[in-house]
């Protein structure tokens, strides 16, 4: 990678205010219902007797897609349409190839992903692709009223991410079973560290993927065959939408 973006996160700065949560639904238009980020909560065990001894307050914990370097979304795509930018080391999807099958949705140990109500493919966090167009850093990190969060290349010694990072120890949200190597890093400590799940491809694209067709078939028959005959279908129908779009617009 000609540079890694990431974020460094403090977690003890963080008040709970969900305004990064807000600033990236306006500014990517996620549909009603849907994130592209989140805070996850630490609360004190009140069932402990001696909880008072322990911890009286609550964590939030900020996150998002963690842009990971071993991403097992990548693994689970079968168009290609789900790749990590070699440019900048981001996850991305590329909407045209996407056709909608979301088998990357159960193979983010995070749940960073979503399929879209209306376009009909998957959509997720992007580091806010369009405001880095401009030299603007993603709109979470811009609206955290306590500079929580910092963003930047980790390869760049100039890079304020880079610099922070290197003046702290960090710790990592990390499923035990699927260690994705994930670009997201919290300063000291963070919690809670137990939510992500285990990466779970879908069997018939992961043996594809690795084995080949032919060994595809041998191994997983009808199952197989059933399952690419949806992302078949589901490849035309995209086509078909795409089309109809242009016509309509062709005929205003």
């Amino acid at each position: 990678m000609k540079s890694q973006l990431a974020m460094v996160i403090d977690s003890s700065k963080c008040i709970d205010c969900k305004g990064c949560m807000v600033a990236c639904k306006v500014e990517n238009n996620v549909p009603q219902g849907y994130w592209r980020n989140w805070i996850k909560t630490d609360e004190p065990d009140f069932s402990d007797p001696d909880w008072m001894k322990k911890r009286v307050t609550s964590h939030y914990q900020p996150g998002g897609c963690m842009h990971c370097d071993v991403p097992t979304c990548v693994e689970a795509c079968p168009t290609g349409a789900t790749y990590k930018d070699e440019a900048t080391g981001a996850v991305k999807v590329n909407e045209e190839l996407c056709i909608g099958c979301s088998s990357c949705v159960p193979a983010c140990p995070y749940d960073a992903r979503y399929k879209h109500p209306v376009k009909k493919i998957v959509d997720k966090c992007d580091y806010c692709e369009s405001r880095r167009a401009r030299g603007a850093v993603p709109t979470c990190v811009e609206t955290c009223p306590t500079k929580a969060r910092v963003f930047g290349d980790l390869k760049d010694p100039q890079s304020e991410a880079a610099r922070v990072f290197a003046k702290n120890k960090t710790v990592q949200v990390i499923n035990p079973v699927t260690d994705t190597r994930p670009n997201m890093y919290y300063i000291a400590d963070t919690a809670p560290k137990q939510w992500p799940v285990e990466a779970k491809p879908p069997v018939p694209i992961s043996l594809m993927k690795k084995a080949g067709v032919p060994l595809v078939w041998a191994f997983t028959g009808l199952n197989a065959l059933a399952v690419l005959a949806m992302l078949g279908k589901q490849f035309v129908d995209r086509k078909d939408r795409v089309a109809s779009e242009e016509s309509s617009q062709t005929e205003r």
